[in-house]
């Protein structure tokens, strides 16, 4: 993947010296998992998923050309594509590839955050010395998963991790994209606004309804008016993720001898549900316990996974990694929320959800910034006050409005 080059001396070695930060994603995982044995299915469309009552959860490039994206029930998936092959999910095997993939990262460079099964930052500026720049070292990776694995990555390469982010899925499938530091704007500006990290729909459809439809026209509404048309804290966020400015650094989710430290709790409900409500409310309810244990243990995260279980078992997980660590049931639910929301589900029953935060730090290293969409104030005092009502009235005492009056279902 390139654009075009400056100069007839330019080249993506050159370029990749200021973009330290990869965010390196596997290429239909799943599939490309369930497939790579298989030399009947390379060229054929195929869905990973449950039976008939299912949903996907991951399609090869060939179905998605027909329109089969992860999450939608399976049969409007067989009626978009009914040439697909439809095969089961070996979870097992998932987890071992993506411990290869994962401990392949960690051979490179000790920073390695990861978001997913399939994917996860790496910043490699301690690695250039030994390893070339950022561009061949992406070209190493990319090659040796393929021949380790027999699955292809898709990697983006900036000084950022946000620009990283949507690189890489630009370069996608099987690319490379570097993004050097004097090119951000103009590979930023031309895009959607929904495509910037950490906007998700909701934020993207007030920003159309605003007359903001691209990257570029966030950058240049002046900042006071865009705080006063979105609110302070958000207008300051996508001013800055507009011009390709983002003060996260990457904290390594797990270093070589250590395992990943998380708190989770999930819940399989009564009877299988597809009523959205009950099991945002379930979603909320866990999501305060997960608050209340980090709060316990003094401990905060920035990852923030949901878990999902259907009517036939089939499983799938959603994660998202914020700006900040937070241990605010507010903030982790809101992220949960929309975690779920984003599955788009259709009438596809529910068995179980989960939720776990990941990456988590002692909360006296937590400098509290800004968060994208979050309250600018008041959830965390009110946590802590909840915290004191159950530790001398018990855990029932004080809970969210819309859990009261309603049992589980």
């Amino acid at each position: 993947m390139s654009a075009a080059l400056p100069s007839p001396d330019w080249s993506w070695e050159h370029a990749s010296r200021e973009c330290p930060i990869l965010h390196v994603d596997m290429d239909a995982f799943y599939a490309s998992v369930m497939v790579r044995d298989r030399p009947d299915l390379q060229q054929v469309p195929v869905i990973v998923g449950g039976g008939h009552r299912g949903v996907v959860l991951s399609a090869n490039y060939l179905a998605r050309e027909h329109g089969v994206r992860s999450a939608m029930p399976m049969t409007r998936a067989r009626r978009l594509c009914p040439r697909a092959v439809v095969v089961q999910p070996d979870y097992d095997t998932f987890s071992a590839v993506s411990a290869s993939v994962m401990e392949t990262f960690r051979q490179v460079t000790p920073v390695v955050e990861v978001i997913s099964l399939d994917e996860a930052f790496l910043d490699v500026s301690g690695s250039v010395r030994r390893l070339g720049s950022p561009y061949s070292i992406a070209e190493h990776l990319r090659a040796r998963i393929h021949d380790e694995q027999q699955i292809t990555c898709s990697v983006g390469a900036a000084a950022t991790v946000a620009t990283a982010k949507i690189a890489s899925r630009r370069a996608k499938p099987d690319g490379i994209l570097v993004v050097p530091p004097e090119a951000v704007t103009t590979f930023l500006h031309p895009l959607d606004v929904g495509e910037l990290w950490g906007v998700g729909e909701k934020t993207a459809q007030m920003l159309h309804r605003l007359g903001l439809m691209s990257v570029g026209d966030v950058a240049h509404t002046p900042l006071p008016t865009l705080q006063r048309a979105v609110g302070h804290a958000l207008g300051l966020q996508l001013h800055h993720l507009a011009w390709g400015q983002d003060r996260r650094t990457l904290t390594p989710r797990r270093g070589p001898d250590e395992p990943d430290k998380s708190i989770g709790a999930d819940e399989t409900f009564g009877r299988d549900t597809d009523d959205r409500e009950v099991i945002l409310r379930e979603l909320l309810r866990l999501s305060a316990k997960v608050a209340g244990r980090m709060r316990a243990a003094r401990v905060a995260g920035r990852t923030v996974t949901v878990k999902v279980r259907f009517a036939d078992f089939t499983t799938i997980t959603r994660s998202k990694t914020t700006a900040e660590a937070t241990d605010v049931t507010q903030e982790i639910y809101q992220t949960a929320a929309d975690l779920f929301l984003a599955l788009g589900l259709q009438r596809a029953r529910v068995r179980l959800v989960g939720v776990r935060v990941e990456g988590l730090m002692p909360r006296e290293r937590v400098q509290r910034q800004l968060v994208l969409g979050a309250r600018e104030r008041g959830w965390s005092e009110a946590d802590r006050a909840v915290d004191q009502a159950a530790s001398r009235f018990g855990a029932q005492a004080v809970r969210p409005a819309s859990l009261l009056g309603g049992g589980r279902p």
